[in-house]
């Protein structure tokens, strides 16, 4: 099955099936966690197309392809990578916020609040009127009817939603625009003359890539590109809340410096930065960036040849295009936490989340195949490109694959082996200590990925582009 998902693929980089033949998977099938959905077998696919991108990459600066393969399992683990963290021998907390979660509401439905960020977390509590206390929320969300509920917390700035079924999802406006959507587009969006790659002994030495993305699938797109040999920078700012955790799972490979771009002098060190860059990546609501001369256009002008990858929850069309949203809020709209509930039920009644965050990190895999082949195209086309996806497209790109019959899914662990997450596993010495954590998951016959720098604290460097690497 992992093949016939890595053919949907193939088309967007203007591949035939043949090459798929070119990646061997292993590591058998799904189920492999305790869900329905074709997790590992999905990730397996979408790691094969990036070993595929970085392939033509490496043909393009030598000639020569890459054997490519991918184990299905050690896919489906690099699912939940931030679960498998340890600093200086012990466990990285994951835990989320203890009022984020899923209640029963008046009209006997179920509401999802998304309170891991503090500023959408006050929004749920002031929509409710509450303190932080679970049980309080509990009373207040009780009150409401989900869709109401759901309508006031958006108007807040919150973030959450209303479960759904697949079959509601199906007919909701929403669905439908993002249903006229491929599951990504790579587009050429201006004129430039062609652009080799920079001198460098690894498929993506000397490639510049600026990562303004937050939270888990952009982060995971520049934590892969860096995989392969990408100088990457993270911009943030340190008014913009953050959950540590997560910077050390995605922040392998990178430079991280911050910078308000609410101000006129740091927005123009970032436009320094932008014309000495390939890649901008950022996940920004669709419009936010356009209005501080950030768009995919005005980068295109500033720094003709640019790659700008760019990430929306909802996608670019629809009602729902501005509407902010993260991988559980996705699974929570479109029916997913829904039928898990069903099929397996938590210690408390009502939907589930499936057990690793696949929408998130498969968007990102997706967001790094896309961004590799539109700078092979640069090489030999020239011009700017735009790569553009949403969480809720890959989540239909996953479900539909299908699910695996109820029939099959008895007795599924819900854990790896001590054994095989040791064996995926390596340590980074960081500025916080010994990170343990998982490695790259490609295997590639010449370039094995790896990491050249280690995660460091937000704001670690100074937002200058070092030498590019070699």
């Amino acid at each position: 099955m992992a093949n016939e998902i890595l053919r949907t693929l193939l088309p967007f980089a203007g591949w035939t099936d043949e090459r798929a033949q070119e990646v061997t998977i292993t590591g058998g099938a799904d189920p492999i966690l305790p869900t329905s959905f074709r997790i590992g077998e999905s990730s397996a696919a979408a790691l094969g197309a990036v070993g595929l991108a970085v392939s033509d990459l490496w043909e393009t600066r030598t000639g020569r392809r890459q054997e490519v393969a991918v184990d299905t399992r050690r896919a489906a683990a690099s699912l939940r990578s931030g679960k498998y963290m340890r600093m200086d021998g012990a466990g990285v907390s994951t835990e989320r916020n203890t009022v984020m979660g899923v209640y029963p509401t008046k009209d006997g439905r179920w509401s999802y609040l998304h309170c891991n960020f503090p500023n959408h977390r006050a929004a749920a509590l002031g929509v409710l009127g509450v303190s932080e206390d679970r049980e309080s929320v509990t009373k207040a969300v009780a009150g409401w009817d989900a869709l109401e509920l759901e309508e006031a917390i958006i108007a807040a700035k919150g973030a959450g939603g209303m479960v759904r079924t697949m079959e509601e999802w199906a007919k909701h406006p929403q669905a439908a625009a993002i249903a006229s959507l491929p599951l990504l587009e790579i587009i050429k969006i201006a004129d430039s003359p062609p652009e080799p790659l920079p001198e460098g002994s690894r498929p993506l030495s000397g490639v510049r890539v600026l990562d303004l993305t937050r939270v888990l699938a952009g982060p995971t797109c520049a934590r892969t590109l860096g995989e392969h040999g990408a100088d990457v920078m993270k911009i943030t700012g340190a008014h913009l809340p953050n959950i540590g955790y997560q910077e050390y799972d995605t922040g392998h490979g990178k430079l991280n410096a911050q910078l308000d771009l609410r101000e006129d002098k740091d927005l123009e060190t970032l436009r320094g930065l932008v014309r000495q860059t390939d890649v901008f990546s950022q996940g920004y609501r669709p419009g936010t960036l356009g209005g501080r001369g950030l768009s995919p256009e005005e980068l295109a002008e500033l720094r003709p040849g640019i790659v700008y990858v760019s990430l929306s929850a909802f996608s670019h069309v629809g009602p729902w295009a501005s509407r902010r949203g993260f991988d559980t809020v996705v699974q929570t709209v479109s029916g997913i936490t829904s039928r898990q509930g069903d099929l397996f039920p938590g210690a408390a009644p009502g939907p589930q989340f499936y057990p690793v965050s696949a929408i998130d990190y498969l968007t990102g895999y997706l967001m790094a195949f896309g961004g590799m082949v539109a700078l092979n195209r640069r090489v030999h086309e020239g011009g700017s490109w735009l790569v553009r996806i949403s969480l809720a497209q890959v989540g239909r790109w996953l479900l539909g694959h299908g699910e695996i019959p109820e029939a099959d899914l008895k007795n599924v662990p819900d854990e790896f082996t001590p054994e095989e997450i040791a064996s995926w596993s390596t340590v980074s010495d960081t500025p916080m200590g010994k990170l343990g954590h998982l490695g790259p998951v490609l295997g590639l016959s010449e370039t094995p990925p790896r990491w050249a720098r280690p995660s460091v604290p937000l704001g670690y460097h100074d937002p200058a582009w070092p030498e590019r690497s070699k």
